[in-house]
């Protein structure tokens, strides 16, 4: 982002008086303040938003009503108390930076707030989340070029990405009412499948299911009247980010998607990260985007000057596996791959602009899931169907167990952070989910 974008909340030397917060490689330090809606766990309250701070929760709903703020900050800080996100997310540009500012002054070392603020944290794992607010709406991209072209060798081997890609977004829109927030466990899909050389399908379990590593885009103001927006009105017109799995039961998918694209698929289950990390936080991060020499430039709706400046987010992408018998042996999660999100084909202002491009009224909360973020080398696949090759090699885990695809049991861990010379790295937290036996099965 532009210099101007900067402030002293993103200065690297800032200590938090909560001493966690100061730790070497802290997903949340005092520079990063993400959101997110909690309780404490095992106690009948009601939801409240609440900050990250190194391995606590600043719980708002007590900040509010224990700790001076000025006044103009006091009337943001009440809908949050009460669990309200949307309404923060609805706010300009102008009132998110004065409540990240105001959240920043109050955390930092030497506050004058912070002997009140001390019996407002809660540890982080003495609380549960729920989703950041109630989500109207989610749509699906495929920004990430690398996952496209890969996938699209298994089947067209020699025409791997399709004549559109390269000109615009694709997308496609999923089922709201399925996203769940990090922790859960789900249930291993049924659907119809079309077994290898025969004629007629079969209902039962998917045998071939998948994760994809992706980011979710909470939307800001939107554009409620459906008047396109520009692409600097949908760069300042999205809230933060959060991990996303787009769970994929990829033999289902196969048979199913011809011609209208993907249904159930992929709406079993969509898993996010509980902490929404703000656009704000994300500003030191920010840099150049360019489609590669030789390829389409984008048409005059998805370019501006600002987006080629700094329409890339350098953010690292991680993705864990544990198995079953990983877990009982007590072994550690394994690294599946790492890429980052500088490799998208898209940036979040084309995607927002393209969304509303036709009239489509984007509203506070919306998610818009980013697409498989793989990278160029073969295993920086984002998913089990890249890096087995379709099926074809398998992978080989410590202790000696293989994965084709996910097995009942294992656990799916996505991590992601951003470090960058001059500033304070930034983590994005986890999002977990586990795979159960189908229902019935």
């Amino acid at each position: 982002m532009t210099t101007s974008a900067l402030d002293d909340s993103h200065e690297p030397a800032l200590k938090s008086w909560v001493a966690s917060a100061n730790v070497a490689n802290a997903d949340f330090p005092v520079q990063n303040l993400p959101l997110a809606r909690f309780r404490r766990r095992g106690i009948d309250e009601p939801w409240r938003v609440g900050v990250a701070i190194g391995d606590q929760v600043l719980d708002l709903k007590l900040a509010a009503q224990q700790c001076p703020w000025p006044r103009d900050i006091e009337q943001w800080l009440h809908p949050l108390a009460d669990g309200d996100l949307l309404s923060l997310m609805a706010a300009t540009g102008d009132v998110r930076r004065s409540v990240r500012a105001a959240l920043s002054s109050a955390l930092r070392d030497g506050s004058d707030q912070g002997p009140f603020l001390e019996l407002c944290l809660v540890p982080q794992a003495d609380v549960e989340f729920a989703l950041p607010c109630r989500i109207g709406d989610y749509t699906d991209f495929y920004t990430g070029i690398h996952h496209a072209t890969t996938v699209g060798k298994l089947f067209r081997p020699d025409n791997p990405l399709l004549p559109n890609y390269k000109w615009v977004p694709i997308g496609y829109h999923g089922r709201a009412s399925s996203i769940m927030v990090s922790g859960h466990t789900f249930n291993r899909p049924r659907g119809q499948i079309l077994p290898p050389d025969a004629s007629t399908p079969v209902f039962e379990p998917c045998r071939r299911l998948d994760y994809e590593l992706e980011l979710g885009i909470f939307v800001g103001a939107g554009n409620p009247d459906g008047t396109p927006l520009t692409m600097q009105q949908a760069e300042d017109n999205w809230f933060g980010l959060v991990l996303l799995n787009d769970w994929s039961a990829r033999d289902i998918q196969a048979w199913e998607y011809q011609p209208l694209g993907p249904f159930l698929a992929k709406n079993f289950a969509t898993t996010i990260s509980p902490w929404i990390v703000t656009r704000e936080a994300l500003a030191p991060f920010r840099k150049p985007f360019a489609h590669p020499a030789g390829d389409p430039q984008p048409l005059p709706h998805l370019d501006s000057p600002a987006n080629r400046e700094a329409g890339a987010i350098d953010i690292t992408l991680e993705v864990f596996l544990r198995t079953d018998a990983m877990r009982r042996k007590g072994m550690q999660p394994h690294r599946l791959s790492k890429s980052s999100f500088v490799d998208a084909y898209w940036t979040i202002a084309q995607l927002l602009a393209h969304h509303s491009s036709g009239g489509c009224n984007l509203m506070p909360g919306d998610l818009l899931g980013t697409g498989t973020q793989s990278g160029p080398k073969p295993e920086q696949g984002g998913s089990l169907l890249e890096l087995s090759q379709g099926g074809k090699t398998p992978i080989e885990l410590p202790g000696g167990e293989t994965r084709t695809f996910l097995a009942d049991g294992d656990t799916v861990i996505l991590r992601a952070y951003c470090a960058h010379d001059g500033a304070r790295r930034i983590g994005l937290g986890t999002c977990v989910a586990t795979v159960m036996p189908a229902r019935g099965a």
